[in-house]
């Protein structure tokens, strides 16, 4: 099965937080509500360092998402 890069999520146990999901290498979830990620994959301390840079590239795509999303459910 083909999955998209990033899925929405929410439940109803947390009703303000927007979940954004992202299914690629570095898998996460991030609640935008508070920009808390959750990751899916244990790091190496190498690994760290260079994910430092990558994580605001994909929390920013994230958002972006999540935007682009809500705009064309407003349409």
């Amino acid at each position: 099965m083909q999955l998209p890069k990033f899925l929405l999520g929410d439940n109803t146990d947390y009703p303000t937080a927007v979940f954004v999901v992202h299914t690629e290498y570095p898998r996460f979830i991030i609640n935008l509500e508070n920009d808390e990620v959750e990751w899916f994959e244990e790091f190496s301390k190498e690994d760290e360092k260079e994910l430092e840079t990558e994580t605001e590239n994909l929390v920013a795509q994230a958002t972006e998402f999540y935007d682009r999303e809500v705009e064309r459910y407003e349409e």
